[in-house]
């Protein structure tokens, strides 16, 4: 469910017409609906109201400020995996104590800031990781908590870009690592052990992998209670997927109900790290049309919002469905939607039954509220979108267009 309706003919973002939007600000265009944010963060959260637990939102999914600081005051924590995260969730206001801190290559100052912050734990990936942390929790007076981050060799069954729980991926450690680990961990004056973590993967569209994964960690939290190793937090990670095209991914409810069945009774405050299932669908990104132009095999549309914008296309063969800003009633046709970066791999939609359109008109990019400007860059030295959060019929530039000045202002 998202708020992006047709009214009177036009596409409106909550109550304001996003061509009216796009005459403000100018195209690219990402647009954000507060409303959205909010419906979906309540509804998963909500869904295991059952369990002791922490909603840790996945910063790099969306790491706006504005976003960050909605997702703060609506209760949530949040999941980073870089010093610059850990800085944008400070800056929303995001208390330590609800950070927790992935990712496989942790630097010294990174470390450093997130234990100055008091963050809730570390999810540790390696042997090396866990002696780094140690030296420098020590070296600053303090005693990090930590959880190690197991991978369960479970497939996901989504893409291979994103799975990151099976044996080939670089995340985390296998059990019996975990075992060694666990081991050394008690003999470190500058380390608490007080969680497992596992993610195994993005955009998953079922929830048996997780309960396959969660069955195995459970296995492996009982040995590590007989072993005097007490796990207070069981950080699952994040990975439910949304509907781009034809997935059918189970809705928060129903992983919630498995999940507190399984977990019922059990002195652990789970941990879940959502990412696109909140911040995918409250967003879209509006283009305007360039030019149309046919050869023998192909019609396309070339637009103004290109890979640099929204990567997902190129880098993943992802779908996003496109509509029209303010519809025609024209017939379809058959297109390429394609951008100006000079690669064959700029594109947005393949071989898409679109109506035919025009010269200077609108398309909206769907379910663009997670991994599109995360992942935007100055490919082409092209400036990057503005973004705008619309809340009802209020209307706030959240991220400012950038300049060619921007371009070059770091450049020496």
């Amino acid at each position: 469910m998202h708020y992006f309706e047709y009214k009177n003919g036009s596409m409106h973002a909550e109550e304001v017409p996003v061509a009216d939007l796009a005459r403000e600000y100018g195209t690219p265009l990402y647009v954000y609906s507060a409303s959205t944010l909010r419906r979906h963060f309540k509804a998963f959260d909500s869904a295991f109201n059952g369990l002791e637990h922490l909603t840790c939102f996945s910063v790099k999914a969306n790491s706006n400020i504005s976003v960050l600081r909605m997702m703060a005051e609506l209760g949530g924590g949040m999941d980073i995996v870089s010093g610059g995260e850990l800085f944008r969730a400070l800056k929303a206001g995001v208390p330590g104590n609800k950070i927790v801190y992935s990712g496989v290559g942790k630097k010294d100052h990174e470390i450093r800031e997130a234990l100055a912050a008091d963050i809730l734990m570390f999810n540790v990936e390696s042997m090396q990781e866990l002696s780094r942390i140690n030296d420098i929790a020590l070296d600053m007076g303090r005693v990090a908590r930590i959880s190690f981050r197991i991978n369960p060799d479970v497939d996901p069954k989504t893409h291979p870009y994103i799975s990151t729980g099976m044996k080939k991926n670089k995340f985390g450690l296998d059990i019996e690592h975990s075992r060694k680990a666990y081991d050394l961990a008690l003999e470190l004056p500058g380390i608490d052990p007080v969680g497992m973590d596992c993610h195994i993967g993005s955009q998953l569209t079922s929830i048996e992998p997780f309960m396959e994964t969660l069955e195995k960690l459970l296995r492996f939290y009982n040995e590590l209670e007989e072993k005097g190793v007490h796990i207070r937090y069981l950080d699952l990670g994040g990975g439910l997927g949304i509907t781009y095209d034809q997935e059918e991914p189970p809705h928060p409810e129903e992983f919630g109900k498995a999940l507190t069945d399984a977990l019922n009774g059990l002195p652990l405050t789970l941990i879940l790290e959502p990412g696109r299932v909140i911040a995918g669908n409250m967003g879209i990104l509006v283009t305007e049309v360039q030019y149309l132009k046919s050869t023998p095999s192909k019609n396309f549309v070339i637009v103004d919002a290109a890979m640099n914008d929204l990567v997902r296309p190129a880098l993943y063969q992802s779908y996003h469905g496109i509509g029209e800003v303010e519809p025609r009633g024209r017939a379809c046709k058959v297109y390429d939607v394609v951008g100006p970066i000079c690669e064959t791999s700029d594109f947005l939609a393949r071989d898409r039954e679109l109506p035919e359109t025009e010269q200077g008109e609108l398309l909206a990019v769907y379910s663009a509220g997670a991994y599109g400007f995360t992942m935007a860059s100055n490919y082409n030295s092209r400036p990057r979108p503005a973004e705008v959060m619309v809340d009802g019929e209020k209307v706030s530039v959240i991220r400012k267009r950038e300049t060619y000045q921007d371009l070059v202002a770091l450049e020496l």
